[in-house]
């Protein structure tokens, strides 16, 4: 069976925010039925380059794992999606 879990990102999503989404993260990949996760940038007006490093870390995190997690980036607009571009994380995140 899929399942779709959803990471609720905050205003604000740098290292402050390191300790939760990682928790978030690896409950996720540890369910074997999530076959897609999604980080909901719908809410984030900011990010710096310790979010896009764990960003980075889930991707291989998600590639080393048992299971083919498919990850996206959903509600992405304005310079959240500007950096995300310009950081290439295309390569590991379908952007929407």
């Amino acid at each position: 069976m899929s399942k779709v879990s959803v990471l609720q990102l905050p205003i604000r999503f740098d290292f402050q925010h390191h300790v939760a989404f990682t928790a978030d993260y690896e409950k996720a990949l540890a369910d074997k039925d999530v076959t897609n996760l999604q980080l909901d940038f719908s809410r984030v007006q900011y990010l710096d380059s310790s979010a896009l490093g764990m960003m980075v870390l889930l991707a291989k995190k998600a590639k080393d794992s048992d299971t083919a997690v498919k990850l996206e980036a959903i509600g992405v607009v304005g310079a959240a999606r500007d950096i995300l571009e310009m950081a290439n994380m295309a390569k590991f995140y379908q952007i929407k």
